[in-house]
């Protein structure tokens, strides 16, 4: 059992951190930060032609739990399509850290920002309308 307010995977994911780095042909790239607590999150993709995450590193300035968020996220954007990316909310990161102290949530919510800042410069990249991304943000928050 996990001493103190993190969870025992808040705690692996923070010392053991996933998909740390960057990716040098990146597709997309997405870089946020909160000046209150100073914490820094970039988050590189790499997407194929399918629109499907090949690839996915981070490199994230910050506490623990911001650390444990970005790992996290990259768990779970492997392998998905543009389209499932959108769906992936801090709360979805929370529940698969096993919960995040409240003062805390705000690294899950800059996991998500970081992830559609990415596609949004996937969406530059190929020539296209970045703002696609909030619209179709919109929408699964509308669906849901």
């Amino acid at each position: 059992m996990a001493k103190g307010p993190y969870s025992e995977k808040v705690m692996d994911h923070f010392m053991n951190p996933r998909n740390m780095g960057e990716i040098e042909d990146a597709n997309g790239i997405g870089e946020v930060g909160n000046p209150a607590c100073g914490d820094v999150m970039k988050i590189f993709l790499k997407i194929n032609d399918d629109m499907i995450v090949e690839d996915v590193k981070f490199k994230t300035f910050g506490c623990g739990a911001a650390i444990a968020s970005s790992s996290m996220a990259t768990e779970l954007m492997i392998g998905k399509s543009v389209e499932e990316l959108l769906q992936l909310t801090n709360d979805a990161i929370v529940e698969a850290l096993g919960g995040l102290p409240p003062a805390k949530i705000h690294c899950s919510v800059m996991a998500e920002e970081a992830i559609e800042e990415a596609l949004k410069d996937y969406y530059k990249s190929k020539g296209e309308d970045p703002s696609v991304v909030d619209d179709m943000k919109a929408k699964v928050k509308k669906d849901n």
